[in-house]
């Protein structure tokens, strides 16, 4: 790094080395967070680095240890870096919360604002075992490869298996009123088991998931994404309901697979819409078919399911809702849920993993945009 105008002097150098080291949990640089403490460089060239984190056992310390003390080690004059970790008051973290969030003591749900240029993807199907969180999970890590900003709610309270699937194994961490969420594959997601301990099961009723769902978006800090995707228990209740009225925006997407039966119930987990006034952003068939050593195709569940939701949903819609693709029955599928890698990443050549990314290719040309959205503008006159 070259040490020029304003930062001509060595310890100069160093604060703006540090103004590039993000935070790896709020993704804004640490300067702007008020976490830089103290900077001291010696005439021996020893640079000492007071930083300050949110909460004392941040477990993210050694990732901010590492990446000061290489942004540091690359100033000229600088021969050694030496990181004091402190803890910020109760004070400097109400300072953060409202850096982040504004002064409001109400939590405000950012993506069912009018501004918000968040995608939102409700991943729905009608009755379980179709394979809805790992086409959720799948398309999140697909659409995060492609450099897009991407949130992942496990809004299955009941049957949550996202962070598993996605590799998730960290823990929230809680600053004042913000949940920090933990990422995997350059995914942020939120779980309630992440916050239950082993395999404790939940027993609540409606009310209580309303809550739950509704501290995930509005308490969690998300940043800037531009898609969120929620993975929905099975069926019409209390979550899909909730979901509705908390994010009236959101599209849903049904998953459905080819066998009859299912897909007469996943068209009325689609059929939703016409209650909550969603739109429908289409329809994924999983386990399409398992591809033979012979090349040849064995319909397990049967075929049809997925173009039969289609078309039965864009006739009671009145509008067209497109079946987005078909996903292949391969063990490697499971295998990558198990073990936390999706298959979109651990096997990209595999045929799942080009359907499902083919159906994340179409989710992600429907860039954010100001499309429909009121400006509060008046024309110009002539």
């Amino acid at each position: 790094m070259s040490v020029t105008g304003s930062t001509s002097t060595v310890e100069d150098a160093v604060r703006a080395a540090l103004g590039k080291v993000e935070d790896p949990e709020i993704h804004k640089p640490i300067t702007e967070l008020g976490m830089v403490k103290s900077v001291a460089v010696s005439a021996d060239g020893l640079a000492e680095v007071g930083v300050y984190l949110t909460v004392a056992g941040c477990p993210m310390r050694e990732t901010i240890t590492s990446r000061v003390t290489d942004a540091v080690s690359q100033v000229p004059g600088v021969e050694r870096v030496e990181v004091e970790l402190d803890v910020m008051s109760d004070e400097q973290r109400t300072e953060l919360r409202k850096s982040l969030r504004g002064d409001s003591e109400e939590p405000v749900i950012p993506f069912a604002q009018p501004g918000s240029l968040t995608r939102v993807y409700c991943v729905a199907s009608g009755k379980g075992g179709v394979g809805k969180s790992s086409v959720t999970v799948n398309l999140a890590a697909a659409l995060a490869r492609r450099g897009l900003k991407v949130g992942v709610v496990d809004a299955d309270i009941y049957g949550h298996s996202v962070p598993r699937m996605l590799g998730a194994s960290d823990r929230p961490t809680k600053v004042e009123e913000m949940i920090m969420p933990p990422q995997a594959h350059g995914v942020k997601v939120i779980s309630i088991g992440m916050f239950t301990d082993g395999n404790t099961p939940v027993v609540w009723r409606g009310p209580m998931l309303h809550r739950a769902l509704q501290q995930f978006l509005s308490d969690v800090f998300w940043g800037d994404l531009d898609v969120l995707l929620l993975d929905l228990p099975p069926g019409t209740g209390d979550v899909a309901i909730s979901t509705a009225q908390l994010i009236p925006n959101a599209e849903l997407l049904v998953v459905t697979t080819p066998q009859q039966a299912a897909a007469e119930v996943a068209e009325r987990a689609g059929s939703i819409s016409l209650q909550t006034r969603q739109r429908l952003a289409g329809v994924v068939e999983n386990m399409s078919w398992m591809e033979m050593p012979d090349g040849t195709r064995a319909e397990i569940f049967g075929s049809g399911g997925g173009r039969t939701v289609a078309e039965s949903l864009s006739r009671s819609l009145g509008a067209h809702v497109p079946l987005l693709g078909q996903v292949p029955l391969e063990p490697a599928l499971r295998e990558g849920g198990d073990a936390g890698n999706p298959i979109v990443l651990g096997q990209p050549d595999s045929p799942a993993a080009q359907a499902l990314d083919s159906i994340a290719e179409k989710l992600s040309v429907r860039a954010r945009g100001l499309a429909g959205m009121s400006l509060n503008i008046s024309p110009a006159g002539r």
